[in-house]
């Protein structure tokens, strides 16, 4: 491994086989086709937790937040008119006296004259509890009231003192920092104050994005409606070079005024809003529908690209990490990972990815951190985060690793795992085979074994062709926690097994590296330790204290080695300019049933286009040329082969969220699934 900054220098971007990927399940020949030759060639659909797979139906407000929300959710918070049953009540625990002098209070309240309104004192009373019950009576019954105690007459009582709420009579409430002002509520700073009780404090909204990273798409909506980045809630990120669609959550904000953000948002819509209770978090989902156009397609003979169609539906993939695990960087991400098992701190801020060369040799010629901040992008957050803490703490490189976001550093000792996986997963298919189950294999087992399996650590996101340590490389789905009393997840396979014919290869798994997974029991296991001691890393003891980069302190998990795809579909199609969109888009639907603003992207939105989505052949060909020799305005697009009719394969299917789409093209196109492969097609 790389660990100097010579070497790392003269790396190369990652190839398959340098992270273990090396095998197919079908011995079919594979044929030429370009991944992601526009970002709307690979569509992405979340599906919810439920099933339900996400879509962009409406940009519209749903009648019942069609008004001006922030009047309605002001006027939640203003004093109800009447009071005379929680007054008649409060009577019961007082004085008449006591009651009439709230009650007074009260009205000046709701009179609205905005005056000065002092305080009432109300009798002394030297019986503790029944001045508690009056303290409770008034928190839970007059939310703009607050009590207080004042020393009495003498010194065996006290009196209650109520008070109009500073904070909720200055529409300040739990926003103000002041205690004082507050009242009873904490801080928050992430969305309006004025909210009414009967609806959910979280608005939900549907996210579609063209060619942006989720955080990207996410940090300029929150800039736009001024609220902080933990203000959002979501499942996953979703690839950066395509078109996607997913759930968002956001706290306590108003839908009108996510909906006014349309006309300004640049590749960005959203749409379909409703309040719920909870927020989204990571790992929320059940997986994505992807819709994923090849086109340049050449091969022998059309029967070719039949047989590896149906030869995935029917037997699927090797359920791999795909390349976007480990970076799109020189230095993949799993190297940096075996750095920080090792404790070797300063190799591993070394192995960090730089992309902006005048920026890392001005600090390797000046130290000058200041300035090379001024260099650096935003976007290379892990890069910046080290640069400000050895600005604080210079020399201390462990520190500096330890500013990075926790989700990114951590991203590197998952990758690891992820390569010792890939490594494994190859050598079971090179010495088994992917038809039988064999003694020793770890299977999990059948009890409620589709919810009970932990598939755990990264679904299909971002093959960023940008070197950067982008957020859009964290996980979809949180590192799941194997707890000890699960051992009954997986189980290794007996001979009693075999000769029953209990398990079937959907069922065999490999472990991902830590304190709580078990191991085949046949040779498949040694690759793992082999690898690791060339590595110099141990998976059974930690050579450091620092319980975050260590594999003995992670639980670790399971992971399926064969995946098929789900509701697999495919289709042939042809086309004669490349510039054109082969399948419809959520924002495309909406546009034929109603005229709204583009989205403002570089790729022109053509409503006829659409027509091709379910017409093979020539009669797509038609209409894409019919189109072209009607558009007065057409652009020529330089394209020399523009006129010539291409083939394209067109497919959708839906995997978990822990599975990448572009290990189910591998499968298929037998080629390399990488950014350069890929463009070199182009």
């Amino acid at each position: 491994m790389a660990t100097t900054a010579k070497t790392f220098e003269s790396m190369k971007t990652v190839d398959e086989a340098d992270v273990g990927i090396s095998c197919f399940i079908s011995q079919l020949p594979g044929f030429r086709g370009i991944l992601k030759q526009r970002y709307a060639d690979f569509i992405v659909n979340e599906v919810d937790i439920d099933g339900n797979v996400v879509h962009l139906t409406s940009l519209d407000l749903p009648p019942e937040m069609d008004v001006k929300e922030e009047d309605k959710t002001k006027s939640s918070d203003n004093v109800p008119q009447n009071y005379t049953s929680a007054i008649d009540s409060f009577r019961s625990i007082s004085s008449v006296t006591d009651a009439e002098r709230l009650e007074t209070l009260i009205n000046q309240v709701t009179s609205g004259t905005g005056d000065e309104i002092s305080p009432v004192v109300l009798d002394p009373s030297s019986d503790k509890s029944k001045r508690t019950a009056i303290h409770n009576f008034v928190k839970e019954n007059f939310k703009f009231l607050v009590t207080d105690t004042v020393d009495g007459p003498d010194s065996t009582s006290k009196c209650i003192r109520v008070r109009v709420n500073s904070g909720a009579h200055n529409n300040r409430g739990n926003r103000s920092k002041k205690r004082k002002e507050r009242g009873d509520k904490p801080f928050d700073s992430r969305g309006s104050e004025h909210w009414p009780e009967h609806v959910g404090k979280f608005l939900r909204f549907h996210l579609y994005k063209e060619n942006k990273d989720t955080q990207e798409a996410l940090g300029l909506i929150g800039k736009m409606l001024g609220v902080q980045p933990k203000s959002f809630g979501f499942s996953g990120t979703k690839d950066k070079r395509s078109v996607s669609t997913q759930r968002v959550t956001v706290f306590k904000q108003q839908a009108s005024k996510l909906a006014a953000l349309n006309k300004r948002l640049f590749g960005i819509k959203v749409g379909d809003y409703c309040h719920v209770k909870e927020g989204l978090l990571l790992g929320q989902l059940m997986g994505n529908r992807f819709t994923i156009t090849l086109r340049g397609v050449v091969a022998d003979s059309e029967e070719t690209i039949k047989k590896s169609a149906e030869s995935l539906g029917k037997d699927g993939f090797i359920n791999y990490f795909g390349l976007q695990r480990f970076g799109s960087g020189s230095v993949p991400t799993h190297h940096v990972g075996a750095a920080l098992l090792k404790g070797e701190w300063k190799d591993a801020l070394f192995l960090q990815r730089h992309v902006v060369n005048d920026a890392r040799e001005y600090y390797k010629e000046t130290g000058d951190i200041d300035g090379t901040l001024r260099q650096l992008p935003r976007y290379l957050v892990a890069e910046r985060a080290i640069l400000q803490c050895l600005k604080k703490c210079p020399g201390n490189y462990l520190q500096a690793l330890k500013g990075i976001p926790r989700t990114l550093r951590m991203m590197y000792v998952h990758s690891y795992q992820s390569y010792l996986w890939n490594n494994a997963a190859s050598l079971r298919v090179t010495k088994y085979g992917t038809s039988q189950v064999v003694l020793g294999d770890l299977v999990s087992t059948k009890v409620d074994a589709e919810k009970r399996m932990v598939d755990s650590l990264t679904s299909e996101h971002n093959e960023s062709n940008v070197e950067a340590l982008d957020c859009d490389q964290v996980d979809d789905t949180a590192v799941v926690d194997l707890p000890a009393e699960r051992s009954d997840l997986v189980k290794v396979v007996s001979i009693e097994d075999l000769e029953a014919g209990t398990y079937l290869t959907s069922d065999i798994v490999l472990p991902l590296p830590g304190s709580r997974v078990i191991y085949p029991s046949n040779d498949i296991a040694e690759i793992y330790h082999d690898l690791a001691k060339k590595d110099g890393i141990s998976l059974t003891e930690s050579i450091h204290g620092v319980k975050e980069f260590s594999i003995t302190s992670m639980t670790g998990g399971y992971r399926r080695v064969f995946q098929k795809p789900i509701d697999f579909e495919w289709e042939l199609l042809t086309y004669t300019d490349s510039n054109k969109p082969l399948a419809a888009t959520d924002l495309d639907r909406i546009t034929m049933n109603k005229p709204v603003d583009k989205v403002g992207s570089a790729e022109e939105i053509e409503v006829e286009t659409m027509k091709c989505d379910t017409n093979p052949h020539e009669s797509c060909e038609t209409n894409l040329k019919d189109q072209k020799d009607s558009k007065e305005d057409e652009k020529d697009t330089g394209n020399p082969d523009s006129e010539q009719t291409q083939i394209a394969l067109k497919m959708a299917l839906t995997l978990p969220s822990s599975c990448y789409a572009t290990m189910a093209i591998r499968e298929l196109l037998k080629t390399s699934t990488s950014v350069a492969y890929h463009k070199t097609l182009n």
